[in-house]
Order: C-alpha cells, then structure tokens, then sequence
C-alpha cells in the first residue's frame, strides 16, 4: 500500500492525495492549486493515472483548495463517488459551480480586452462541468464507517473548520490512515471545535500555522477601533472574505459590535451571492454551531445583502460610509476586485484583511507592504489603508496542533507534514519531533511513499 502526495506539499493548496491499496485506488481531496502562477499552471497538468481508474473519492471539505478540482477530474473520466458529509456536499453546491463561473468569466475578460497569451482564453471548466461533478457526491455521516472502495472504509469526525469539515480516517489493509483536514481552532467564536483524534497507524496533518500562534487580545474590538477611525475620516471599510466560514462569522461579530454600539449606524453590504447563500446554510445547521438559532438568525441579519451585479455596481456610488463584505478572501477574484478599483484610490478608505493570504495572490502582497496590484492587465496603485487582524483565523494555531496530535494514544508509524509554506511545515516538523519523538516526513511534490 502506498500514498502519492499530488499537491499540498511546500504550499497550503491543491490538496490532493492518492492512496492506492493494490486492490483499490483511492483519491483524499479534490482541491485547485492557488497563488503563485507556477502553482496555478499545475491546474492544467495531466492527471499522474487515469481518473476512471479511480474507485473513490473522499473530500474532507468544500474549500476550493480542497473540492475545486473535482469538475476536471470528472469531466476527464472519473465516473464514480465522491464521499463527504453532508455539509460539505451542500456548499459544493454553491463553491464549485461558482469556481466554475469566475473562471468563465476571466477567460471571457481576457478575451474581450485581449490581455491572455492564449487564444482565445478558456476556464480550466465550465458551469456545465461543475454541475455534472455535484452528481457524484455522496453525502455520509460524522463518526459512522462508510464502505468506500473494495476493502476500504472511510469516518468523518469534525474538524471544527468550516460547516461540514472533516478528519477523515481511512480503513485499510488493517492500517488506520488519519488525514487530519484543514483543523478549526478550540475557541472558534461560532464552529464547534475539532473532535480529538483516537487513533492512527499512519498521520496526514496540515501545517497552515504551524510556525505561529494565533495573537492576544479581542478581535471584536480591534475591528470595531477600524471601523470607527475609517467611519470619523469619511471612508469605508472594505473586508475581503471567504463567501464560506469568515463572511459568517465577520456578520456573528458585527451584529456584538451593533448590539452593544460600538461603532456609528452604518450600512453593512453582504456583496457576495455565495455568501448569502451560505449564510443561509449555516443556519440551518445549529449542530456544528456554538450560538443558538436564533442568535444565528439575528447575525445572519445584519447586513444587506447584495445579489445581482447591478446592486454591486450601485454600491460603490453610496456617497457615505459604510462596511462592504465581499468575496473573494484573498482577492484573488470576485466582487471585492472591482472595489479595490473603486476604492482603492480613495485615501479616507480602509481595506481589511482578515483572512489568511496565500503566497502570490493580491491579498499575500497587500499584506506584504506593498501597495501596486496588477488587476485586469495592469498595474493599479493603492491609497487607501490597508490593516489586517490577524486573530479571525478559521485554523488552529501551532500549539491547538500539537494539542490535537497529542491526543492521539499510540504514535503514529509515521507523520506526514502538508498544507503549509515550508518555514511552517518545517516548524511544525521539528515541533513534532522533539516533544512527540515521531517519525516525520515531509513530503515531495508528486513522491510515493510506502504504508507498511
């Protein structure tokens, strides 16, 4: 039985893993590789097998890092499940055709102002692919064995990340293969948090954080101290957010701040149909949820929501302040580009980063320092303000993963670092072995490693 590590290696994105046990092949995550150009031309490669030899695939959640794959990989042959649990499979259906939408829409702007090397330019998938894939998903539930595969059973348990995220341990060959997913934080505002882990033969542990410790002090009035000071200049406070998870829990800590009239009687823009529509989701599932319903419901509330384009555009033409959130988290598309050219030039303006920021896109390089984006073919210069709070973080820190692993009786036979920029993996690395005394590894791009 052997892994082949297919991305997540050296970056946080396009997780996928490759588990084939000799009687079955086995696909962990689906996702896209984001930032970097040389990471995003990987989108495009050749699949290493051919994926109608797949027997399954399991997704440990929605985020397109990790299901954002799926359209091709199915368009190109793969034929059979795609397991999860149901809160995944539900914002599947609002990420992958939405993936599938802003690709089309690139590939169409680029063909319309002529700025792409290829011609004409055309969407690594369409809508159309999007939708054939959600066809394949096969909803499971947390804490009950699933028979995946010839040989093979998959169990969800929480990871406190997003709605419906996952660990998932594989069951194979007697061997328990533990993936850890992308883990949520212990003290998460809103997400239950992860379930600890029992037991495992083998550990696929993600490394976001795992160089540093999330910051001290009360994010809820670090945001409220920038909307005040943009508000008393004549600015807006612009919020790039992750249409799933951060919009969420940015509308749970704006309704406190409202409550208790911490900052002026502003409108709050929810600018991203995604969004919107996740929020609705969430709602619906107070399970996986710290607050009551109707908490959720009144924090749902908060913000107007903004769903054509026309009420987008209209947005920017309010002659007053007010709070934009909008898609994407990294500003790598979406709504939220087209107020950084409107906005952008507007010194009294605030944009706020709240998110982590991959290395190579917009919101990496904002965060950086620097203030010259390249947008739609050109260079576009900043003047309004940038911060950035650094505690809204829907992952565990270093230490929340050293607790999580610590929970795990037997030591694994061997540790495998992904999901990280190398310092933090290699961080992470050494973390893990001088207080664990595990075997670990980090793993190469595209290497095979053996399971005994």
């Amino acid at each position: 039985m052997h892994i082949q590590f297919l991305g997540a290696t050296d970056t946080v994105t396009g997780s996928r893993f490759l588990l084939d046990t000799g009687e079955a092949r086995v696909l962990i995550d689906c996702g896209l590789f984001q930032g970097y150009k040389a990471l995003r031309l990987r989108n495009w490669d050749r699949f290493p097998i051919s994926p109608g030899s797949l027997d399954a695939v399991v997704l440990t959640h929605a985020h397109i890092d990790h299901s954002g794959y799926l359209p091709l990989l199915v368009k190109r042959g793969y034929k059979g499940r795609v397991h999860c649990t149901t809160g995944t499979a539900e914002l599947c259906g609002l990420l992958l055709p939405d993936s599938a939408h802003l690709a089309e829409e690139d590939a169409n702007y680029a063909n319309r102002k002529g700025y792409s090397r290829h011609q004409p330019a055309l969407p690594l998938y369409t809508v159309a692919d999007a939708m054939h894939a959600l066809e394949h998903l096969k909803p499971a539930p947390y804490s009950k064995r699933v028979t995946i595969a010839r040989g093979v059973e998959a169990e969800f348990h929480r990871a406190g990340h997003i709605l419906g995220s996952s660990s998932v341990t594989i069951h194979a060959k007697g061997r328990r293969i533990l993936f850890s997913g992308d883990l949520g934080p212990q003290d998460d505002m809103l997400m239950r948090p992860p379930e600890p882990p029992t037991a495992a033969d083998y550990l696929i542990v993600e490394s976001t954080y795992g160089d540093r410790l999330h910051p001290e002090g009360d994010p809820i009035e670090l945001l409220a101290d920038i909307i005040r000071k943009t508000v008393a200049r004549g600015g807006s406070v612009i919020i790039p957010v992750f249409a799933v998870g951060r919009a969420q829990l940015l509308l749970y800590c704006l309704y406190r701040l409202r409550q208790r009239r911490r900052f002026p009687d502003v409108p709050i823009y929810l600018n991203s149909p995604m969004a919107i529509e996740a929020t609705r989701i969430l709602s619906e599932h107070s399970d996986e949820l710290r607050i009551d319903p109707e908490t959720c419901a009144a924090a749902c509330s908060v913000a107007i929501p903004t769903r054509s384009m026309e009420e987008s555009i209209r947005i920017n033409r309010v002659d007053q302040p007010k709070i934009i959130l909008a898609g994407s988290g990294m500003l790598t598309g979406g709504r939220v580009v087209h107020h950084l050219e409107s906005f952008g030039q507007d010194p009294r303006s605030t944009f706020l980063l709240v998110g982590f920021q991959a290395a190579g896109t917009r919101g990496a390089t904002l965060a950086s320092g620097q203030r010259t984006l390249r947008m739609h073919g050109r260079e576009v210069e900043l003047r309004a303000s940038v911060e950035q709070i650094r505690h809204f973080s829907a992952h565990a820190d270093a230490d929340g993963l050293m607790d999580w692993m610590s929970a795990i009786g037997t030591p694994p036979r061997q540790t495998f670092i992904v999901h990280g920029e190398p310092s933090a993996a290699d961080a992470l690395r050494q973390r893990i072995e001088h207080s664990l005394h595990w075997d670990v590894t980090m793993p190469e791009y595209r290497g095979i490693y053996t399971l005994d």
